[in-house]
């Protein structure tokens, strides 16, 4: 599953690490390249523009919903490697992008897949560990996403600005090669196979029609959640290394040793959320954690190297400490036969939420004439949604048969038994 994640990873922070790169190239195409004090002048393409096309990108990965819930029917595995490896050809074939707005096209096509796996390798974490190993297991496929991340940012810095976005999004066949190989030693988790053994025959599960009122209002809480956690992490994550390559002026070796040192700060932020996840329970670490994304993200655009630097890792810190515990969350309050189905809806759902984190920030920053105000604003709903968690129950030290304790209300096909 960490492999998985990895090439996830690699594929989808592809679009943001070259994000300079790009504005730079298709701005010069369209000759808004120029010296001066607005965002355009400075970065290459517009904060509006740069955001919308973000904004495109993140509202793609919506079609990780059906995805991700053909994981219920048709097995865990097959949906995860074929989501990866169609997810990976999509971002090779952007690097012959002739334009912004078909870079933005090929990228959006790629997100829904990669989405896809990611979510899915989340809940297959789950579902082969006990109470015990979950937020371990969980933590370790939310390290793997960041593994990859990082890594477009060591290969563009370690070539000192050489590699092109277009060589970038090449580079993405690498773990394309190796998504067949990770296949074989993979297998489907012992609970779905019993759970598939229960209710064959039974229809594909709709998550929103087959809960009962308790997983409805858990569901609604997850989703109001993920909305409000992407709102800000969308633009704050998206934006960053364009803010301080194209407003900030520094080199692309500077973000490459920011993201070097994200590496470990992320290692501790997970370290940090699996140990209050099992020692202080999953609602409070991640409302913690999530108040810590929000202050670290609005810090990060006031300005400066040093407040950009430190904002930067600190968000890092809380949105690697908060990522498996909510993850483990997911797995948790809901049932096998439409776990990953769930899982898709909040990733759909936090797209939503970032998408309008994109365009409220991009249009903000245009306006304003900076990105300071901007983060302020966005951070203000992830600081409110901390205290949903109160109203979701405490999962710590339950196996997923015991927390996911309301139960799906199966529409057997004509002629079956119901269950």
């Amino acid at each position: 599953m960490a492999g998985i994640a990895i090439a996830s990873g690699f594929g989808q922070f592809g679009a943001v690490a070259a994000l300079a790169d790009v504005a730079e190239a298709f701005g010069e195409v369209t000759g808004e390249v120029t010296t001066g004090a607005t965002v355009a002048e400075q970065a290459g393409l517009s904060g509006t523009v740069l955001g919308i096309g973000l904004a495109v990108i993140r509202l793609a990965s919506l079609g990780a919903l059906p995805l991700a819930a053909l994981a219920d029917r048709r097995g865990r595995t097959p949906v995860l490697l074929w989501s990866c490896a169609i997810g990976l050809a999509l971002v090779v074939l952007g690097a012959l992008s002739p334009g912004y707005w078909v870079f933005v096209a090929v990228f959006g096509l790629s997100r829904p897949f990669l989405s896809a796996a990611n979510a899915v390798a989340q809940v297959v974490a789950g579902e082969h560990t006990s109470s015990a190993d979950r937020a371990r297991a969980v933590a370790l496929v939310a390290a793997g996403y960041g593994v990859g991340a990082a890594l477009v940012a060591l290969v563009r810095g370690a070539a000192g600005g050489a590699v092109g976005f277009r060589a970038t999004f090449a580079l993405a066949a690498v773990p394309l090669l190796l998504v067949p190989v990770l296949g074989r030693w993979m297998a489907e988790p012992d609970r779905f196979r019993s759970a598939s053994r229960a209710h064959r025959g039974d229809r594909t599960p709709d998550v929103l029609r087959h809960l009962d009122d308790e997983g409805r209002r858990r569901l609604a809480t997850m989703v109001a959640v993920a909305v409000a956690a992407a709102f800000v992490t969308g633009p704050a994550n998206s934006f960053v290394f364009v803010y301080a390559e194209g407003v900030l002026d520094v080199s692309p070796s500077v973000t490459a040793a920011m993201f070097a040192a994200a590496l470990p700060v992320g290692l501790a932020g997970l370290l940090l959320g699996r140990w209050g996840a099992d020692r202080w329970g999953r609602r409070p670490t991640a409302a913690l954690a999530l108040a810590g994304i929000a202050g670290s993200a609005a810090l990060t655009y006031q300005g400066g190297v040093s407040n950009t630097i430190v904002g930067s890792l600190a968000a890092v810190l809380a949105g690697y400490a908060f990522a498996p515990v909510l993850a483990a969350m997911g797995n948790e309050l809901f049932p096998t036969r439409v776990r990953a189905a769930a899982a898709g809806l909040l990733v759909g759902c936090g797209v939503l939420g970032a998408v309008a984190g994109l365009v409220a920030f991009g249009a903000l920053a245009d306006r304003l004439g900076g990105f300071d105000v901007a983060a302020f604003v966005v951070a203000a709903p992830a600081l409110a949604a901390t205290a949903l968690f109160a109203r979701l129950p405490e999962t710590r030290g339950l196996e997923l048969e015991q927390s996911s304790t309301t139960p799906v209300v199966v529409t057997p096909r004509r002629g079956t038994a119901s269950s």
